[in-house]
């Protein structure tokens, strides 16, 4: 066993307070010094965000819904947006998820959307068949499904021209572990995170793109270097494989790499630094162990899998990141942060290379779905919740900022 029964402690304590949010302060510490938080607007189930050249935000909405917040208002549904399939539970991890806009978005209007759908064919026979590794966890889900990505011309407060260009497959029964953050790398290439949908072996199979990470071109084509394009039996949309449940990705804008923070099982979440056709492990290896307490080999066993650079236990629940790159924290400037759901915190880190020289957690108090970067170096976060506010991060003391700058 991995976790020490304290460690177990902590993890179902977490767990079981998800949706139960304590009372939030107004002001946090970390270790640049205080925090303000600025509530902005409330609501349901956020779940991505992408900022507009203009300085609007998008922010799509689990039950189905494409928000834009400017000018200290919050606009009606964005109409036209794909029909998602989200069963309204607390449990249910799909719906509509993630939000990016092109590179050339200025020229283009195009606005790219990750999404759940329901297969065009359900059987009423079918039905969850259950997993022992799971333990207690509801799987109790009959319809077939999987994450999908589109994308459309935004037009005022309307998405025109929408077309599917990538998929799940296969699409499977119930469960979660969708992931489907939507990043663009430098070169114009867009990689999605695709879960493994709690079914495991699928991470270790080529033919089946679950538990990969994607890069495809903006229509939703193969970029002919990726690692497995061309090749027979095999999905030429895979750019890595072995992986679980990844809800955290970005690029780190002094490299143009791809750092993705991983959900594990029981403990072992992880910070991969992604690399072009390697094997990162999951199920064969793991630092955690999985829900009914079976044990997984560690990633130590396994010298041919790529090893993290990191792994927590207790987990972090890790939910969106970023590089912060702005001058209102210089402190944290070229710092990666990730959201914490579990943790409820944000977990910063400063990377030397490959590695992690520092690390800290600020408490939030609050289920931290994602984060983004504005324009004046302030950060926006949105919280887990079916009444889950939009906060405005910024320095408590304006001496603060002035006196890192010197």
């Amino acid at each position: 066993m991995k976790l020490t029964a304290i460690g177990i402690l902590i993890c179902a304590i977490a767990i079981s307070s998800a949706y139960s949010q304590t009372p939030a302060p107004d002001v946090v510490s970390s270790s640049i010094g205080n925090i303000r938080i600025e509530r902005l607007t409330t609501l349901e189930l956020p779940w991505g965000m992408a900022l507009l050249p203009d300085g609007r935000l998008l922010i799509t909405e689990k039950p189905g819904r494409l928000r834009i917040w400017a000018n200290g208002r919050l606009s009606e549904p964005v109409q036209g947006v794909p029909k998602v399939v989200y069963r309204g539970t607390e449990e249910d991890q799909g719906g509509m998820l993630d939000v990016a806009i092109d590179p050339d978005f200025a020229r283009n209007n195009l606005v790219y959307l990750s999404y759940v759908e329901a297969s065009e064919q359900q059987s009423p026979e079918l039905g969850e068949t259950g997993e022992a590794r799971f333990e207690n966890l509801d799987t109790s889900d009959n319809i077939v499904r999987g994450g999908a990505v589109a994308r459309g011309r935004l037009d005022g407060n309307q998405l025109r021209d929408v077309q599917v260009i990538w998929r799940q497959a296969p699409k499977t029964l119930g469960r979660g572990h969708f992931g489907n953050r939507l990043v663009f790398a430098p070169d114009g290439k867009l990689f999605i995170t695709s879960g493994e949908r709690m079914r495991f072996e699928p991470a270790q199979s080529l033919s089946s793109n679950l538990g990969k990470i994607v890069r495809i071109n903006s229509d939703g084509s193969i970029p002919t270097d990726n690692p497995f394009a061309g090749q027979a039996n095999t999905r030429g949309d895979i750019w890595s494989y072995g992986h679980r449940n990844m809800l955290s990705a970005a690029i780190d804008p002094a490299s143009g790499r791809l750092w993705i923070v991983e959900m594990g099982p029981r403990g072992g979440d992880e910070l991969n630094l992604i690399e072009r056709g390697k094997n990162y492990g999951w199920p064969i290896v793991s630092n955690g162990d999985n829900y009914n307490g079976s044990p997984i080999a560690d990633h130590a066993t396994r010298k041919d899998l790529q090893t993290p650079v990191r792994s927590w236990n207790p987990v972090i629940s890790p939910s969106g990141a970023l590089f912060y790159t702005g001058t209102l924290f210089p402190g944290w400037r070229g710092s990666l942060i990730a959201g914490g759901l579990s943790s409820q915190s944000l977990v910063r880190l400063t990377l030397d290379g490959e590695r992690v020289s520092f690390e800290e957690w600020i408490a939030m108090k609050r289920r931290i779905r994602d984060l983004i970067q504005m324009p004046d170096g302030a950060i926006l976060v949105i919280v887990d919740d079916k009444k889950g506010d939009l906060l405005r991060l910024t320095p408590a003391d304006a001496r603060q900022t002035r006196a890192e700058q010197q």
